[in-house]
């Protein structure tokens, strides 16, 4: 029998896919991030395929299938179909602007709220989906004025709207390739030929999730592995375990969103204790989950499967003992890795991590004499070693990894763009 999982809103799109397809999850994924009510049918039969999907069989290469509200169908459409479609593709109404924000997560939505309604003509590029990282997450409970807690998607939502009621323009599914930057301006180049010409720019590219490096990993991603919190595919877990890699505040909040759906979750960490790395709200509440296990000392070594993941090994850090559990859900969420490899091309200062070197910290970081700062004046707190370039959230070295503190510095990051923009 097809599998159905439907938003609480009426769906604007439904989603038609085979278990374990990765371009179905892909697509889940992007109308959940954007908050698009959407209806997912999961067909599991040849006949299913036939009577639901309009499709030959299970394995029809037209799968999956999107249909719209006003009867459009697209079969294995691309992102790109899918934002035209919606209506958010849209191409630059400028030749120049004066703030160029890369990256739409917390940071640069922030960036280019702040931005916009003080004035400047702010554009912000984002490849996927707003929220970044945090848009796949369930509930976010610990952010100020809002005790009962807000879905990541729908925070991100209502920054993209304030975002355009002040005048940003926001070009979503556009991927940065490469960059310049120049005294007083700089031009940013994306996949699809487009270029971004501004005078000031802020990077806000976040994180990349982190990898387990396990062989088969990049076969089974979106068939059974996911990165990240994974709201959009809870209700997909009904009566299934769940496994969950990762000792921090999302992984917490996962093993939470999952618990009422799954058989039981099973959260993976590599420390002893929960106590180290999580909210303690979050810790009371796993603890008092009764389908809630935790692993200390724990890591997933070996991934198996045929078309979608069926089995995953487990072994102990500490005896080296390893066994063997049915799953065909595995979210990792281990952290991630800056989005920075623009800055080796450009020049700009970054430390052995890879994050963006700002402001005072730019004279503790050893680097050659062809990257020093080329100004009379200091650098602006959040400024890279280019100057008119910031760097906010994440990305940043020195950064607070919490949603409020890249809030708080993309705003920040505004104000030094006025100040470097009026020679202040």
């Amino acid at each position: 029998m097809a599998e159905r999982l439907t938003s609480a809103e009426s769906p604007l799109v439904k989603v038609i896919g085979k278990p374990g397809s990765a371009l179905a999850h892909a697509l889940r994924d992007f109308l959940h991030r954007s908050d698009i009510p959407f209806e997912s049918v999961q067909v599991t039969t040849d006949e299913e395929a036939r009577a639901i999907a309009g499709v030959a069989h299970l394995h029809d290469s037209r799968l999956p299938v999107c249909v719209f509200a006003d009867g459009t169908r697209m079969e294995c459409p691309t992102l790109r179909q899918i934002l035209e479609k919606l209506g958010w593709f849209k191409t630059p109404s400028r030749s120049e602007y004066d703030l160029a924000i890369y990256g739409a997560g917390p940071a640069g939505l922030s960036a280019a709220v702040y931005g916009a309604s003080e004035g400047l003509r702010t554009v912000l590029i984002e490849r996927w989906a707003v929220g970044g990282q945090s848009g796949s997450t369930s509930s976010i409970e610990n952010y100020l004025g809002f005790p009962q807690g807000i879905a990541g998607a729908e925070l991100a939502e209502r920054a993209r709207e304030q975002a355009e009621k002040f005048g940003a323009e926001i070009l979503l599914g556009r991927e940065g390739l490469r960059a310049e930057f120049m005294p007083g301006s700089g031009v940013g180049y994306l996949a699809d030929g487009t270029r971004i010409s501004a005078r000031a720019s802020i990077c806000a590219t976040g994180m990349e999730y982190r990898r387990l490096d396990l062989p088969d990993e990049e076969r089974f991603r979106g068939a059974g592995v996911y990165y990240g919190a994974g709201a959009s595919e809870a209700a997909l877990t009904r009566g299934e375990p769940v496994f969950i890699v990762g000792g921090g505040n999302s992984a917490g909040q996962a093993a939470m969103h999952f618990s009422p759906q799954a058989s039981e979750v099973t959260l993976v960490i590599h420390g002893s204790s929960l106590k180290e790395t999580l909210s303690k709200y979050l810790v009371d509440r796993i603890y008092a989950a009764p389908n809630v296990e935790v692993l200390p000392c724990t890591e997933v070594v070996a991934l198996e499967g045929d078309e979608e993941l069926r089995e995953i090994t487990l072994r102990d850090r500490k005896s080296g003992r390893e066994r063997k559990a049915r799953t065909r859900w595995l979210f990792i969420c281990i952290g991630g890795v800056p989005q920075t490899r623009w800055a080796v091309e450009v020049g700009a200062v970054r430390d052995d991590a890879g994050y963006i070197v700002t402001g005072p910290d730019l004279a503790c970081v050893p680097h050659d004499h062809a990257r020093r700062w080329p100004l009379d004046r200091e650098p602006y707190y959040l400024e890279t070693s280019l100057p008119g370039v910031f760097a906010a959230g994440d990305v940043r070295h020195g950064s607070v990894k919490r949603y409020a503190s890249a809030v708080g510095e993309g705003a920040m990051a505004v104000i030094f763009v006025h100040r470097y923009l009026t020679g202040g």
